[in-house]
């Protein structure tokens, strides 16, 4: 047999609808699938807790599970449990609005479908400028060591500063 470049597209078309037929067959109900992301705003390297729940008349456990996306970007496919839920905990390496897919890829009982949710990724807040002094909340009122001279290594040492801040509020 001879195959052209067309005739070589229904091959692989066939191939698929019959692989696809396998996972979800005619009599398969029809599924419902929502995606939640917690949070829905994070900064970079935060972890993000991805879940899907599916919904069918039909056991959705057998199969090949829920597959997640970020945007185009394949994160990984998990298993469905008991309560039609799946669950993958994300982290995001960029800025922006991320758009999660969480496709359900279907079994003998129950048909494929897919939802999305958005993530929002914020960058790192920037550390404040300069070399923060040592304080200490103490005595209603914060006490900031920054311009002290000399050696702060003895208790009674902080204790007289606390002491004298005392007297100087009456």
């Amino acid at each position: 047999m001879r195959i052209t470049p067309r005739k070589g597209r229904l091959v692989v078309a066939t191939a698929l609808a019959a692989l696809l037929g396998l996972v979800s067959p005619a009599w398969a109900a029809s599924s419902t699938t929502t995606v939640t992301a917690t949070p829905q705003s994070t900064t970079l390297g935060s972890p993000v807790q991805l879940q899907a729940t599916i919904t069918c008349p039909g056991d959705p456990t057998d199969g090949l599970g829920v597959t997640f996306f970020d945007d185009s970007t394949l994160l990984d496919t998990v298993t469905v449990n008991a309560n039609g839920q799946a669950s993958l905990t994300a982290t995001f390496t960029t800025t922006g609005t991320h758009t999660i897919t969480a496709a359900y890829n279907g079994n003998s009982e129950c048909d494929a479908s897919s939802a999305t949710a958005s993530v929002q990724v914020a960058p790192l807040p920037t550390p404040p400028s300069g070399t923060p002094g040592l304080c200490l909340l103490a005595c209603n009122g914060l006490i900031n060591f920054t311009n002290v001279n000399g050696n702060l290594t003895h208790i009674h040492d902080i204790s007289a500063v606390i002491n004298n801040s005392r007297q100087h509020r009456r």
